[in-house]
């Protein structure tokens, strides 16, 4: 793994709705200002949700952030991986302060012309990844919870999106609206069973 100086200007990346079967990808991308303490800072998905919304304010009040979205057209056009880098790419492009090096989370690798490095379980590990997570996730959430307005019968404001119970008799009922993910293979399966 590439450490970069200490000097250097570092972005944590981190996105969410990966795994989710409708919506968009999220990305963010954080810089931390040297100082300042953040406390609780973790995997989002491991943070819960009145503290993950606290954060996220102190975040962006205190920080760099910029985020970046791929759709679910461009999930199913390019694949998960592409629509991924896309969402990171618009991350970076949405930060006002260009950073030195990119610390990402997970272990897939980008062709991001800043110097960068993956790191398994980073969100753990390190704190800007933390903070990115935290930004993505809850950027996410929201924009699933206005979805639920938009398609009550999904429920997506429970689920945000991914492959529960719930979910899967919704679609079953009433098939996938505009927003569900038509490549990935469990709701290819689902679509067909469809009233």
């Amino acid at each position: 793994m590439t450490i970069p100086p200490l000097e250097d200007i570092i972005a944590g990346m981190d996105e969410a709705g990966r795994g989710s079967w409708a919506g968009p990808v999220v990305a963010a991308a954080v810089i931390l200002p040297k100082g300042l303490r953040l406390g609780g800072l973790n995997d989002s998905k491991l943070v819960p949700p009145a503290k993950r919304e606290k954060l996220f304010e102190k975040i962006v009040r205190y920080c760099d952030y910029g985020v970046g979205l791929a759709s679910h057209e461009e999930v199913d056009r390019c694949g998960l991986l592409q629509a991924t880098y896309y969402a990171f790419k618009r991350a970076l492009e949405n930060l006002p302060t260009k950073p030195d090096h990119i610390l990402i989370d997970g272990r897939d690798k980008f062709a991001f012309v800043i110097p960068h490095t993956s790191i398994i379980r980073g969100d753990q590990k390190v704190r800007c990844i933390s903070a990115a997570s935290i930004i993505a996730k809850v950027t996410r959430d929201r924009l699933m919870v206005e979805y639920g307005k938009r398609y009550p019968q999904y429920g997506f404001q429970m689920h945000k999106g991914y492959g529960t119970e719930a979910h899967q008799l919704a679609l079953r009922e009433h098939g996938p609206c505009e927003l569900h993910r038509k490549s990935y293979e469990p709701l290819k399966k689902l679509q067909w069973q469809a009233k």
